[in-house]
């Protein structure tokens, strides 16, 4: 039953729950991040969080350090339990087997093949069962599955860094290091916390990056995607010369060079040919083609054709952006977003929800983007 009066206890063991569940996201795709917390009188008795497709849910493991004491306690769980088979059983079967008197949920699943029916199942076989502590906090840690389960396409995040002037390069092209080593290493998170990473040609070429997390524990690297309508990703690249650490994927059109594939493929590149708007890379199509092969979110790390192509196209959900308190200028510096940009103010991208944090001397904004009904 939802309920919209909490207690401090339910908010305490849910935020617990809540804490367990970020450790591993990015990591469990194309499942959410869940974490579960199991009291009794008062005190925790197990814990446990999803570490990825085919392991146990949170619940399970949870349940299974309780054994026997799980009787009579109260399970708190991010997510609703799963009422499904698919790689592992029912939660919701586990739950009830143990003998767990309450459940208290933060969420409900939007994936259509439990949305609610977890809960009923639950409710059905006399489990008491409160419905949303926190859920604000729930709904955005599975915001890339919720995405992703209701219209098959990854959750997409923009980051960009710039100095205050919106550049990130200067009319040399060096752009290292515009934000400092702290806010670099929430970068890598970003990295950690995505299916895949993307850029566009020109970056891949012009600050060969190496696109994998390095500055932070992860137990599996993103996919590394180069949006490359002609395909001129030099074999030579770092991209090219790491595949041992990351898959590479690049994303091109019918207009690239045939050889330059072939030679890329044999070194292990996954090639995607995609529509094209104008001889490139179309964004709504490659989107499609990501969520088809199992990307649930996707982090675009520039540059600013590749920025502007993605808002336009409106596939952008999120917005973080570092900015570092320098001013490089020049007419022909890179700027952070390209493209022909908007003709009125009135049409300018608007976030929401938007968080504005200190880093050192640095500034990050957060926020969402309002996307518009995909094509």
């Amino acid at each position: 039953m939802a309920c919209d009066v909490f207690d401090r206890e339910d908010v305490r063991w849910m935020r617990l729950a809540l804490k367990l569940a970020k450790k591993m996201k990015g990591q469990t795709a194309p499942n959410p991040c869940v974490g579960a917390v199991l009291v009794k009188d008062g005190e925790l008795i197990a814990s446990g969080y999803h570490r990825g497709a085919g392991t146990p849910h949170a619940e399970v493991v949870a349940l299974k350090r309780a054994g026997e004491r799980a009787v009579g306690s109260t399970l708190y769980v991010t997510l609703e339990p799963c009422c499904h088979y698919g790689r592992t059983p029912p939660c919701v079967d586990s739950i009830i087997s143990a003998k767990v008197k309450r459940v208290v949920v933060a969420t409900i699943d939007p994936n259509p093949l439990v949305n609610g029916k977890g809960i009923e199942k639950l409710l059905e076989a006399g489990v008491e069962v409160k419905v949303g502590v926190l859920e604000r906090e729930a709904k955005t840690l599975i915001e890339d599955f919720a995405k992703y389960i209701t219209t098959g396409m990854p959750f997409v995040t923009l980051k960009l860094a710039s100095s205050l002037d919106g550049k990130i390069a200067t009319k040399l092209g060096d752009a290292r290091w515009i934000t400092s080593e702290a806010s670099r290493k929430i970068a890598h998170m970003l990295r950690r916390e995505h299916s895949a990473v993307m850029v566009g040609i020109n970056t891949a070429i012009n600050d060969d990056p190496e696109l994998t997390v390095r500055l932070v524990k992860a137990t599996r690297q993103p996919i590394r995607i180069v949006v490359d309508s002609k395909a001129k990703l030099p074999p030579s690249s770092k991209l090219c010369k790491t595949l041992d650490e990351a898959p590479l994927w690049l994303a091109t059109t019918k207009h690239a060079d045939k050889r330059r594939l072939e030679e890329l493929e044999r070194l292990g590149v996954k090639i995607l040919i995609v529509d094209d708007e104008d001889g490139k890379v179309e964004m709504v199509s490659l989107m499609r083609k990501l969520g088809e092969m199992g990307v649930m979110s996707l982090l675009i790390e520039g540059g600013g054709e590749v920025a502007w192509s993605a808002l336009k196209a409106n596939v952008v959900d999120r917005v973080v952006w570092f900015i570092a308190p320098i001013i490089i200028g020049g007419r022909d510096a890179k700027h952070s977003v390209g493209g022909e940009g908007v003709e009125k103010v009135s049409e300018a991208f608007k976030l929401q929800d938007v968080k504005v944090r200190r880093i050192g001397c640095e500034v990050l904004i957060d926020g969402r983007l309002r996307v518009a009904d995909m094509p």
